[in-house]
């Protein structure tokens, strides 16, 4: 059998929910069928994770944190004509697309944003322009949620370019009783007292604010809990001021960036999003789920086709840390509610949103192109 060559190009230096996609396809896919490199830029975070997964690694110099450079553009074709691949796999990096394109070869770039579209672009003669290069410049083109491809048919992008593959993630490993009793001493929880958190970068968009405000009603309500918030970011000191105002410092705990969120997703009773700017398929969303972690989010971006409401979490409108708290609540209160949750989500996890669903996704719309040129290289 002949393989299908293929090259992912990311231009990011940081490993976020795109370098974290790449990982989990290039740890994944099927080796007899398609030969997979990559090419990332010089000194890219992403590097060592890559070197893992046995593909050939090229750094490039002029595409770091770069959508679109006439540098960039003529590094990456040079690179192309040298790998000489049957189709281009892009991750935020235009001068990819527009490189594969100059040497014939057959492109899918992957959106993995949602956000409301400027009306430079979703408008007049910006959207004929956005609409015409994006869909000259790629074959496939990839929606890591509904969100995600209604904003880019909102931009002038053609429907029938753009498939819906939901993210997919390894699932965590699950504790043991005796460890998981150890881990939770070791986050300050006491027998029997209620967790939630919040996993995501500490940006006003993210909402966490609004996961405060929802702390301090669920904890004026006379349960006893305590609330993580996991990550960092420009609003981390807003958020200490928010809390210690509140007087929370007691029941919520700013962890910090974590490396490993396994411990913190073990203990947590419920996960929590309230993402009202920015949001496609959580992974964190995704992993809380595989081991049976419900869910309370906004109704925002991605996060409907990962949660419903009544089944695996809760839905909650946008900026409304009210009707957030009282959810929480329901989940902390009723044990039956809250085991019915709970095995829905492994099981949707299971469905939906495993390593091995999202991977063999990704490989049919290779298929789906022929694993053939329109030109020559």
């Amino acid at each position: 059998m002949t393989k299908i060559k293929v090259v992912q190009v990311s231009s990011d230096t940081n490993i976020g929910g795109a370098g974290k996609c790449i990982l989990t396809f290039l740890e994944n896919y099927d080796r007899e069928r398609f030969e997979i490199c990559a090419v990332i830029p010089r000194n890219s975070l992403l590097k060592p994770k890559l070197e893992e997964t046995g593909v050939k690694i090229y750094e490039a110099e002029h595409i770091a944190d770069k959508s679109l450079s006439i540098k960039g553009i003529l590094e990456l074709r040079r690179i192309f004509r040298e790998i000489k691949p049957e189709i281009v796999h892009t991750h935020g990096a235009m001068s990819g697309r527009i490189a594969a394109k100059m040497c014939g070869i057959k492109t899918v770039f992957t959106r993995h944003s949602v956000f409301p579209p400027s009306a430079r672009i979703s408008k007049g003669i910006g959207k004929k322009i956005n609409g015409f290069v994006n869909n000259r410049t790629a074959d496939r083109i990839i929606a890591v949620a509904q969100a995600a491809k209604d904003n880019l048919t909102a931009t002038g992008v053609s429907e029938n370019k753009i498939d819906v593959i939901l993210n997919g993630v390894s699932p965590l490993r699950e504790y043991a009783p005796e460890e998981l009793k150890n881990v939770r001493s070791k986050f300050g929880l006491a027998e029997g007292q209620k967790s939630a958190a919040i996993v995501a970068r500490l940006n006003a968009v993210k909402g966490h604010k609004y996961f405060v405000e929802a702390a301090k009603a669920v904890i004026d309500s006379g349960i006893d809990a305590k609330f993580f918030i996991a990550g960092t970011g420009d609003t981390e000191n807003e958020i200490k001021e928010q809390i210690n105002s509140l007087g929370l410092s007691e029941n919520v705990i700013m962890l910090g960036f974590m490396d490993n969120v396994e411990p913190l997703m073990n203990v947590m009773d419920v996960q929590i999003n309230c993402s009202f700017g920015t949001e496609a398929t959580s992974l964190s969303l995704l992993e809380g789920m595989s081991i049976g972690k419900p869910a309370v989010v906004t109704d925002f971006g991605g996060n409907p086709g990962v949660i419903e409401s009544g089944v695996n979490g809760f839905l909650v409108p946008t900026k409304n840390s009210g009707e957030m708290a009282e959810k929480i609540k329901l989940l902390f209160e009723s044990d039956e509610l809250y085991g019915t949750l709970s095995e829905n989500s492994k099981r949707i996890y299971n469905e939906k949103f495993t390593e091995s669903v999202y991977t063999k996704n990704i490989e049919k719309i290779y298929l789906s192109l022929g694993g053939g040129k329109n030109g020559k290289a």
